[in-house]
């Protein structure tokens, strides 16, 4: 029921004005009532209504007002009425507006002319039109440019519809005569816009006669001087060489709109160095020179895009590139990082990471807001540049683990995991990164970062000196043992019973106890009946962080240290001659293992110690208990090889994602190649004759070919009728995030023509479609490509279904083809991606994943089932296999 109208307003229709109300209100002279009356009316007809005997009343009583609401709300209302009858004759009422709108477009007001003019472009019926003609034509000589403008639109318009060029015979030649003596920025646009779309040789010739002045030409005009060299160039190639120099010319443009479709036509004109470095640098600078954040956004993409076809160039960009991140919007920062970690390159590596550096001691000064995010992407683009260029990593290691002991634990993490790595891949630096993590490691809050550095710890004391300042560095941060002690009136009392037992007694109020691991300990019956609860010894807090850790109920920090402690006293056996000294650091091993078992079972803490904890604790101390050696294997050797084998799996991962990335192209067999030595170079310029290097290049190496999936395009063809129907219709639907797109094209079969031909949809389930259907007419046998964009709100499958109606010349009622219905399923919203361990792990944190599913399957082997998820939900499996 909905009318086509330049005005789209919300309307409520629960309680609806009356046709006699309006009519009331349009009769009287109170000029507010009638313009509420006339918007009323205006709604009613947008939402369906008729309202057939208001037209006489707007006729006597609105026709006649002078008061501009009333006349700009009359034209919208005409604007919506049906101004035809069934078989599409005008109405003869409408000969009375056709007298209004003559006297309006000579009205002395400038307002009423124009918004006259304005309504004449929305108006297609050629039988009210052509007595206005003349009128038409006069206001385009009319003193004001609000009228010249509008003028101008409505001759384009009517010039545009099927017998414009006869009601208009002259047009094009009156409107080029008019650009050159025209003044006004605003009406040259409109003129030059109508010789573009509706005679543009002419406007190709005004543009070449006045290549020189381009540049001083208002924003709008240049704005379609570069539609139309785009339009040309499309065309044809061979032009473009004559419209890149005005391209150059525009480039230095104040207006930044200009400047920025400028650069983007030149990249799709263009594929020479020159044009391509001219586009980024100006994509770099608009960068530097707009606040908005969403237009920096929009050339991060651009700069993204030539990132991807054109790296060479661009690799001379980062510094330009990397000044964005003086913004403070983190999107604008990891944008940037994005682009800029895939130019680095041994040349440019060093500047980089000074930037880096800068900007690291920047966060730590506290003036930036959000400072603890944006030191993480930081710390893992340096890490990123420090893996793939090693050299760096000295200098920016030191620098780094000034944040472990950051109180933002995920950036100290990051921190932690670069320096695990690159004291793997980098063993000139393990010495200097061992003693200044051993100096910092009482700094350190987080207990997983401790985890981590109490493992490289473990793992990379290898001289005597190391083990030993390792192993005083963890006594240091427990503090004194034991963690909790037995209060005061505990021990007044056993010192007060003790003289007084004999030793038979002593022996009769002792009894075997029987410990968690199995083993006996003696328990005196006195200290059972005098005792009170057990309070924990805190250690200072200048040097106790472990301590501080495990009092808080860490207990799996517990059991990294006494790995670490296990790890740390094998060496020793390795590079220590002294036994004394051997057994010396193990009986303090385990003196702390064992502590750390008693706090877990004592009552100080709200929580016991867990079983995995206990359990890796319990065979730590059997394990210093009794040493060989193929426990010293697995613990000094094959831990450390693990860990390798991770590194290795991870780089493997990744340089397959970059082949994956990377284009794929194919030169066809029967592709032209053409020799660029041998060519006439005469009158070409040196920007024409890079391009026809380029693209020869670009020949030979198949690059124009696209590598597309054409057999994956025809799964997504959807047939909606038969072939015996008289209309055939066929759908190609892409799905993109929450977009989808129906490419229908629709064919007529019959030898008829059909008129009024409408593609109307619906849908189920959560998809709601973006726009109205429009009519077509359908000639004999030809065909027609409708779009249909429908929006997603959720991933539910969901269904589309709908019909073609049509009418023909010789049958009276619309004939009604119904379609196919299309199925949206979930599993076409799921592309395959990758996920950092640290992004996964906050992701899973914060989101409600698990969602148990029963699974019936015949696949026995776990790996096989894995793969057949993978490819059965379009999904990709994280973690290394």
């Amino acid at each position: 029921m909905e009318k086509s109208c330049s005005l789209l307003v919300h309307f409520d229709k629960g309680t609806p004005a009356l046709a006699s109300e309006i009519k009331e209100a349009l009769d009287g002279n109170d000029v507010p009532a009638k313009i509420d009356a006339m918007k009323n009316a205006v709604m009613l007809l947008l939402n369906g209504e008729t309202l057939p005997h208001l037209f006489i009343t707007i006729v006597r009583y609105v026709l006649p007002s002078e008061d501009h609401t009333v006349q700009k709300l009359l034209l919208l209302y005409l604007e919506i009425i049906d101004k035809t009858d069934g078989k599409g004759r005008v109405l003869p009422e409408m000969i009375l507006i056709c007298q209004n709108l003559r006297n309006n477009l000579q009205h002395p007001n400038e307002y009423i002319r124009g918004v006259t003019l304005r309504f004449l472009c929305r108006l297609n019926e050629v039988e009210i039109i052509e007595p206005l003609i003349p009128s038409i034509m006069s206001n385009l000589e009319h003193r004001h440019p609000y009228v010249r403008k509008n003028a101008i639109l409505a001759v384009m318009s009517i010039y545009k519809l099927p017998q414009g060029e006869q009601l208009l015979v002259d047009a094009p030649e009156t409107i080029e005569r008019f650009l050159l003596t025209e003044q006004d920025p605003s009406a040259k646009r409109n003129a030059f816009l109508m010789l573009f779309n509706c005679a543009q040789d002419r406007a190709i010739n005004y543009l070449l006669t006045n290549v020189d002045r381009v540049p001083d030409w208002g924003e709008l005009m240049q704005m379609v001087v570069l539609e139309l060299i785009r339009k040309v160039c499309r065309m044809n190639k061979g032009e473009k060489g004559k419209y890149i120099r005005i391209i150059i010319s525009l480039l230095n443009a104040p207006s930044a709109a200009v400047v920025y479709e400028c650069a983007g036509t030149l990249v799709s004109l263009s594929s020479a160095p020159t044009a391509i470095r001219a586009a980024a640098t100006t994509y770099c600078q608009l960068l530097l020179s707009q606040s908005d954040n969403n237009v920096k956004l929009i050339v991060l993409d651009r700069l993204n895009e030539l990132k991807s076809s054109h790296k060479d160039i661009m690799v001379d960009m980062i510094m330009d590139v990397l000044r964005a991140l003086s913004s403070p919007n983190l999107d604008i920062q990891r944008k940037t990082f994005d682009i800029v970690l895939e130019l680095i390159t041994p040349r440019n590596v060093n500047e980089v990471v000074l930037t880096l550096k800068k900007e690291v001691t920047k966060t730590q000064s506290g003036e930036l807001e959000k400072n603890g995010e944006y030191c993480r992407i930081l710390i893992q683009a340096i890490h990123s540049c420090a893996i793939k260029f090693p050299e760096v990593a000295s200098t920016v290691v030191h620098l780094l683990m000034d944040f472990l002991g950051d109180s933002n634990v995920a950036s100290a993490m990051d921190v932690v995991v670069f320096v695990r790595e690159i004291i793997e891949t980098n063993p000139k630096l393990r010495v200097s990164i061992v003693t200044r993590l051993l100096d910092t490691f009482y700094q350190i809050r987080g207990a997983r970062v401790c985890s981590c550095s109490l493992w490289i710890i473990g793992e990379y004391c290898l001289s005597l000196s190391e083990v030993e300042n390792g192993i005083s560095t963890i006594k240091q941060c427990l503090g004194d043992l034991p963690f909790f002690s037995v209060s005061e009136e505990e021990e007044a009392a056993d010192s007060t019973k003790k003289p007084q037992l004999t030793n038979s007694t002593t022996i009769s109020s002792r009894r075997p106890a029987i410990l968690a691991d199995g083993t006996y300990a003696t328990q005196s019956a006195a200290s059972e009946t005098a005792f009170s609860p057990p309070t924990v010894v805190q250690g200072s807090l200048a040097t106790g962080n472990l301590r501080s850790l495990l009092l808080a109920g860490d207990f799996f920090l517990g059991a990294v240290v006494a790995c670490t402690l296990t790890k740390l006293v094998l060496r020793l056996e390795e590079v220590q001659p002294s036994k004394v000294e051997v057994s010396k650091a193990s009986t303090s091993a385990l003196l702390i293992m064992v502590s750390i078992l008693q706090l877990g079972q004592s009552s100080v803490l709200p929580q016991p110690i867990d079983n995995d904890s206990y359990d890796r604790i319990a065979i730590c101390v059997r394990l210093l208990c009794n040493t060989g050696d193929a426990i010293r294997t697995i613990w000094l050797k094959s831990c450390h090889e693990s860990f390798v084998q991770m590194l290795l799996d991870k780089q493997l991962r990744e340089t397959e994602e970059i082949k994956a990335k990377a284009q794929i192209s194919h030169l066809q067999p029967d592709d032209l190649i053409d020799f660029y030595h041998l060519k006439s170079r005469k009158g070409m310029s040196q920007l024409e004759l890079e391009d026809e290097v380029q693209d020869d290049l670009k020949r030979a190496t198949g690059e124009f070919v696209k590598d597309a999936d054409d057999a994956n395009k025809l799964n997504h063809i959807v047939q909606l009728t038969g072939f015996s129907d008289p209309v055939y219709a066929e759908a190609y639907v892409t799905i993109h995030q929450y977009d989808i797109v129906m490419d229908v094209t629709v064919i007529n079969r019959t030898k008829q023509t059909l008129q009024n031909l409408c593609l109307k949809l619906a849908t189920m389930g959560d998809l709601k479609l973006v726009e109205r259907p429009q009519n077509y007419t359908l000639a004999p046998e030809s065909s027609k490509q409708i779009k249909a964009n429908i929006k997603v709100s959720s991933t539910e499958t969901g269904v589309i279904f709908g019909n073609i109606d049509y009418e023909t010349s010789n049958v009276l009622e619309r004939t009604v083809v119904v379609l196919n219905d299309i199925h949206i399923d979930i599993m076409d919203y799921i592309s395959p991606a990758v996920c950092g361990d640290a992004a996964f792990k906050t992701m899973w944190a914060e989101f409600e994943w698990e969602n148990k599913v029963a699974v019936n399957t015949t696949i026995i082997d776990e790996k096989e089932f894995l793969d057949h998820i993978i490819k059965s939900t379009n999904m990709k499996c994280l973690t290394a296999p």
